[in-house]
């Protein structure tokens, strides 16, 4: 598949918000459409202000899903260390599943922390339900950190993973 990864541009900031809530809601990983943190998971206008965001595009040019890249200082971080990067917020519209999307968007957040001075790893929250996430994860040598799970929210455990990042010698 013919995929561009690049910032998101402000026209993309409502398709992109819409196709993040979708794919929440769509996957049960919300309590339905008044979960308060649909706000956050629309706000790409925000984090494209606060982080770097990101979108996948296909030839035509439509967004097929995006996610947010949070280097260290910036404040969607959420469990990273300062020498670390993280990611949040991954979403691949329904029409872009299975298509490599989710992966090239992951890659793309390993090769700019790759690229970012001092960042030794790069880091990411998932919900013990987005198994196709996990195998993407690990499939690009993300392992399991279970002793840095969290619950943001109480009821809500999430589970960590972690890619250590090679460093110049």
């Amino acid at each position: 598949m013919d995929l561009t990864i690049r910032v998101a541009e402000p026209a993309e900031y409502a398709v992109l918000g819409e196709i993040i809530a979708e794919a929440y809601l769509g996957d049960g990983l919300l309590d339905g459409p008044a979960d308060p943190y649909l706000l956050k998971l629309r706000a790409v206008e925000q984090r494209a202000a606060e982080a770097e965001v990101l979108v996948a595009l296909d030839a035509d040019g439509v967004v097929l899903g995006g996610v947010t890249y949070a280097a260290p200082g910036t404040p969607w971080r959420d469990i990273s260390g300062p020498d670390e990067a993280e990611f949040r917020m991954l979403a691949v519209a329904r029409a872009g599943r299975g298509r490599g999307v989710g992966e090239a968007l992951v890659r793309a957040c390993v090769e700019r922390a790759r690229s970012a001075e001092g960042v030794r790893g790069l880091v990411l929250s998932t919900q013990p339900a987005m198994l196709p996430a996990h195998r993407i994860y690990r499939r690009l040598g993300f392992l399991r950190t279970p002793e840095r799970d969290w619950e943001p929210v109480p009821g809500l455990r999430l589970m960590t993973f972690r890619l250590e990042l090679e460093t110049a010698s």
